[in-house]
């Protein structure tokens, strides 16, 4: 099948660009409430707060003292930013020579579900992330994949028919929210995975 010509390249975030844990988080977590590192997604998943934060329906601040109360921690505020983002991992699972070369000959794109703390943080850790001429992130658009708000919005940043745009995601679901909208889409395996696919269309660095 004959591919349109790709004009702008999207990836994920999160697992596709940078790894993360969040065992790692829970475990930090854990001695400041009392709870079991295990028990700790269960009582969040109680509430909405982590949608609501990542939706950009609630601020830094307000989020930190609304899950201190719901898991009965103390903390500040600097102290827990410093927790909640240890879940990220030092080794990218996406090459910069890939995103550097990508970006020199086509426009590139970040979409993520994310939030204000994780992404001021993976910022200033991970500076291939410079690389990216646009970045569409959830708690900024006010809707999280697969919301069609901000695949929309991804096209908008694409600046180029959705057809001409490819995206990876990790998951399958957002991939298929990305198909949707007509973007060619495939979900994230590796790094040579995603060269492959990208070479197949014509995509080269």
């Amino acid at each position: 099948m004959d591919k349109q010509q790709i004009r702008t390249v999207i990836f994920d975030l999160g697992r596709v660009i940078i790894p993360f844990d969040f065992k790692r988080g829970y475990a930090k977590l854990a001695p400041l409430c009392g709870l079991a590192a295990a028990d700790i997604p269960a009582r969040i998943a109680t509430t909405d707060l982590v949608q609501r934060y990542e939706s950009g329906g609630i601020e830094s601040e307000a989020f930190v003292r609304e899950l201190a109360k719901h898991l009965n921690f103390e903390t500040t505020y600097e102290d827990f930013c410093g927790i909640w983002s240890s879940i990220f991992l030092p080794e990218t699972l996406i090459p910069e020579s890939m995103l550097e070369g990508i970006a020199a000959r086509y426009r590139l794109v970040l979409l993520s579900n994310t939030n204000e703390i994780h992404f001021k943080m993976v910022r200033e850790n991970y500076p291939l992330l410079r690389h990216f001429q646009e970045y569409v992130l959830s708690y900024e658009v006010g809707a999280m994949k697969p919301s069609p708000k901000i695949y929309q919005r991804a096209i908008e940043a694409a600046r180029c028919d959705a057809a001409e745009c490819f995206y990876t995601d990790d998951i399958a679901d957002y991939v298929e929210g990305a198909r949707g909208f007509g973007i060619d889409a495939v979900q994230f395996e590796s790094a040579a995975q995603i060269e492959t696919e990208l070479r197949r269309r014509g995509v080269t660095w």
